[in-house]
């Protein structure tokens, strides 16, 4: 994609992740201590997908401040308002519009071709965490842009049977495991359709293991599976319902 093309998309400026990358360390290592691993398997450079699983409302957040590269995240549009969307935005996040936003997929991708890096929670809402079942919004994303997809463990932002809501207390111990990158690709005389969901598969299944692999490393468990798996019905199966 062209300068002139991406300025029409009108990604955010590169300067918005630059404070608040220091933001989110703090939140990783002030207010929670939070380990992470992996960090040797994210590319130095070129365009990554960080696709995270998704137990709270701050797996985000902590993605975002364990990262050693920055990233703009896929946030729900409805967060975009009076001073918090204020602060989404100065800080570079992307709006999102569950019920059907290819908008939010062409500005991500245009993002991505501008070397940057995307953060997604590909289950598409706050559940279990497993990872069993992911749309694609982001398998779309990784073959129209190339870019690679770097899949996520984030663990101890719920716990238990605690509430979809619930803020984890200060100084909890957190976990972030960034996995080995993969890269997904159309075969010959594959159909686009048929693409998109072999590429879905291959994620799914790499952050799955990955997030499996993470719980018997660390040592931390994923919360009580008792709220059901919701399933967005957006186009294209947009990702991330919460930073």
């Amino acid at each position: 994609m062209s300068n002139a093309a991406q300025g029409a998309v009108s990604i955010p400026a590169r300067w918005t992740t630059g404070w608040s990358r220091a933001v989110g360390w703090l939140l990783d290592h002030a207010v929670y201590r939070t380990t992470v691993t992996g960090r040797s398997n994210v590319p130095v450079q070129g365009p990554v997908i960080f696709a995270g699983n998704h137990i709270s409302f701050l797996d985000g957040p902590v993605m975002f401040g364990a990262s050693p590269r920055a990233m703009h995240i896929l946030v729900k549009q409805e967060m975009f308002k009076g001073f918090l969307g204020r602060v989404l935005r100065a800080s570079g996040q992307l709006p999102v519009d569950r019920s059907g936003d290819r908008a939010a997929l062409q500005l991500s991708k245009a993002v991505l071709d501008a070397g940057r890096c995307v953060g997604i929670l590909p289950e598409g809402t706050r559940g279990s965490g497993k990872a069993t079942g992911i749309s694609n919004g982001v398998a779309w994303l990784a073959l129209n842009s190339e870019a690679t997809v770097v899949p996520v463990a984030i663990l101890g932002t719920r716990q238990g049977g605690e509430h979809l809501d619930t803020i984890p207390r200060p100084g909890r111990r957190l976990h972030v495991s960034f996995g080995a990158a993969i890269a997904v690709s159309r075969n010959p005389g594959e159909t686009g359709r048929a693409s998109m969901d072999r590429a879905g598969m291959e994620i799914r299944a790499a952050l799955a293991k990955h997030v499996q692999d993470t719980i018997q490393t660390s040592g931390q468990a994923l919360p009580d599976a008792d709220f059901p798996q919701e399933r967005s019905n957006a186009v294209a199966g947009l990702p991330a319902d919460h930073h």
